[in-house]
Order: C-alpha cells, then sequence, then structure tokens
C-alpha cells in the first residue's frame, strides 16, 4: 500500500517579505509524500514571481484576480490530490516533523478524526515563539473543544490542523462571504464533521502575528460585519452537536465578547449581539482590558474607558 499524501495548499496575496520562507518550510517536511500548491489571490508585490522560483522543485503555482483568503483556499482544495489537507498561510511556518507526527497519528487513530499539533506565536525571529493555548494540547471531542473556543476565547492556528480529506468534503468549503475569521468558521464546520480531535505532541505551527496589514487586525465595517456572521455560524454549529445549559453558558459569553469587540465601531451588530447574549440567559464575562483602560473603567465605565483609550492612542 502506497503512503498517503498531503496536499499543502498556500493562499498567497502580498506576503513577498515571507512567502520563500514558508514554502522552504513546507519542502523540509519529512514526510516526503506531499505536493505543495500555492495559490497567488491577485498579488501586487512580486509574490507570484517568488512562487513560480519554487516550481522546479516541484511546488505548483495557481494565479487568479484578488478574491479573498477564503476563495484562494478553495481554489487549491479543487486542485489538490492528497489523501490529507494541510492549510498554511503565506507567512507562517511548519516544523519539519509537523505533517510525518500527525499522519502517523490520523492513519493509527482513523481518518475519521483531525489532528492538532503545538503552535506559537512570534512577530519576528521563529525561536521566540511562545506557545500559549496549551489547554487545547490535548485529544479532545469535537464538542468540547468548541466550548473551549465560545466559552474560554481559546483558538488552535489554521496551520496546526492536519484534516483527512473526507473529513474537509464532509464539512464543506470555505465560506467565501468571510473575511475576518473565516479560519474560525471553517475549523468549526471540521471538527463537528470528525469523530474526534488527536492531539500530536511532536511538530508544531509558528503563527507570524503583529503584521501592518493584517486581516486580525481589521476594524472596517465589513470585517466587523464579518466577524458578526462568523460568531452566528459557529453559534449555530455549536448547538447543532447540543444545546445545553453549558452550551448555552458558553455561547452566552462567546456573544458578550463581540458585544466587547464590536464597541465603538459598529453598534448595530453590537445590540444585536446584546440581544443573544440576553436570550441565552445573561453573561457575567468582564471585558478585556488594558492596565490604563482597566484604571479607566472604575470611574467612568468600560464604555467610556475604551473610547477616551482609542482617543489618546490615535
Amino acid at each position: 500500500m502506497s503512503a498517503p499524501r498531503v496536499s499543502i495548499v498556500v493562499p498567497c496575496h502580498d506576503a513577498a517579505p515571507w512567502l520563500a520562507e514558508t514554502l522552504e518550510s513546507a519542502l523540509a517536511q519529512t514526510w516526503a509524500e506531499k505536493e505543495i500548491l500555492v495559490v497567488d489571490d491577485g498579488s501586487a508585490d512580486g509574490s507570484l514571481a517568488i512562487a513560480r522560483s519554487f516550481e522546479n522543485r516541484g511546488v505548483r503555482v495557481l494565479a487568479q484576480a484578488n478574491r479573498g483568503a477564503a476563495a484562494a483556499r478553495n481554489a487549491g482544495m479543487q486542485q489538490a490530490r492528497g489523501d490529507y489537507v494541510q492549510f498554511v498561510d503565506a507567512d507562517d511556518l511548519l516544523t519539519p516533523d509537523k505533517l510525518a507526527a500527525q499522519v502517523a497519528l490520523l492513519e493509527s487513530h482513523g481518518r475519521d478524526c483531525v489532528a492538532t499539533c503545538r503552535w506559537g506565536r512570534f512577530a519576528g525571529d521563529p525561536a521566540t515563539a511562545r506557545f500559549i493555548d496549551d489547554d487545547l494540547f490535548r485529544d479532545l471531542a469535537p464538542l468540547d473543544f468548541l466550548l473551549l473556543h465560545t466559552g474560554n476565547h481559546r483558538m488552535m492556528h489554521p496551520a496546526a490542523w492536519l484534516t483527512p480529506r473526507r473529513v474537509a468534503d464532509r464539512a464543506g468549503p470555505w465560506n467565501e462571504a468571510l473575511s475576518l475569521n473565516d479560519d474560525g468558521e471553517y475549523f468549526a464546520r471540521v471538527v463537528t464533521a470528525a469523530r474526534r480531535i488527536v492531539y500530536s505532541p511532536a511538530g508544531a505551527t509558528l503563527y507570524r502575528s503583529r503584521l501592518p496589514g493584517s486581516l486580525s487586525r481589521r476594524r472596517s465595517a465589513p470585517a466587523l460585519a464579518s466577524l458578526a456572521r462568523s460568531v452566528e455560524l459557529i453559534a449555530g454549529h455549536v448547538r447543532g452537536i447540543e444545546d445545553s445549559p453549558r452550551v448555552r453558558r458558553a455561547l452566552a459569553d462567546y456573544w458578550q465578547r463581540l458585544v466587547y469587540e464590536l464597541y465603538p465601531d459598529a453598534p448595530g451588530l453590537g445590540r444585536r449581539a446584546a440581544a443573544e447574549v440576553r436570550a441565552l440567559g445573561g453573561s457575567t464575562l468582564p471585558p478585556e482590558r488594558g492596565s490604563h483602560e482597566r484604571m479607566l473603567a472604575r470611574l467612568c465605565g468600560w464604555r467610556l474607558a475604551r473610547r477616551l483609550c482609542r482617543r489618546f492612542r490615535s
């Protein structure tokens, strides 16, 4: 029997400073049976030329007009021929043993599971990566993972997953109507389509953070609308598994966190989120604040403190 193949799908838009390092980390995987697909999503900074410079090393390159990261990933999935799918953004890194460890794990547990591994954030030097969401670094039932995500604000970096193609097909394509938090919504569906999440203590992914222009830092109206829609969809995925007091408590906190995130930029969406909190029984979750905002909030409440701190930073 031949070894299973892994398709590494790399969506890319204006990632010229980091793309080569990302592709080197994909090529360095000790799992030999792999294909690497770069989907350039209308880059204007030379990323496409960098990607094509790797074609003589077996990297396949697709180019499309700018349609967003979700559309790029879907285009890569349509061309992927692997038994497993590994998504990695064009500025992130994989350690060399990442795929080999997870493939071995899934081949022993079954291709109806999905695998995770350690992940850490770094800003400049990958050696400084900090691994902080360690309560997810274990085997989990799908609902237990989703409750940690919604109720406790825990996340799994998108590249940390390895997904069997059959699970990905059950989950369906990436939602191209979403920009912000499209990965959270997609992997919520992947998790609900899997029998179990199995954790590999070997291998890791490194998440490059604090980049200017990063989608996760955007506060535009479309970005915040995408965030709100993703929360709505994820909450629906969770309640589709179980509708119980513990689920409603977690989802009330999830929506309450969104209330804080939307203020003061999207008042209409914030009111809708607050209504969801009330419908779920309410939440006592406090806002996440820096030290200055926390001190101000004691005097004037969190809303005014948020506005004052933002005005001071600007």
